[in-house]
């Protein structure tokens, strides 16, 4: 049960955070909320990227991948949660997918 709530509590707080840092970037949140099963790995709570969260990740870089910027650029910390800056940026390689380079995102969060 426990696991379920935190999650439930990671899920809100990611919505929460999309809603602030993407929703001026058309499209985003609904693709963004769509990682929530990678929260655990760019938290540090887990060692490896369930399947799900590279199922979603690959969705997301084949459909949207201007909005990874928004992940890399939030304001995730002023929300409580603390991204792991380093293994957000692993989380690719960890799910074996290609994303465009990170020097790609600019001020207006597209690439």
């Amino acid at each position: 049960m426990a696991p379920k709530v935190i999650e439930m509590g990671l899920v809100l707080v990611l919505v929460a955070m999309l809603w602030n840092g993407a929703s001026a970037q058309s499209g985003c949140t609904t693709a963004l909320v769509g990682l929530a099963p990678c929260l655990n790995f760019v938290t540090g709570n887990s060692s490896t990227p369930s399947s799900s969260c590279c199922s979603q990740l690959s969705s997301v870089v084949q459909s949207q991948p201007r909005c990874l910027c928004s992940l890399l650029n939030g304001g995730s910390a002023s929300l409580g949660v603390t991204v792991n800056q380093t293994l957000a940026l692993a989380l690719p390689g960890a799910c074996n997918v290609k994303t465009p380079p990170v020097s790609q995102c600019n001020g207006k969060l597209n690439f």
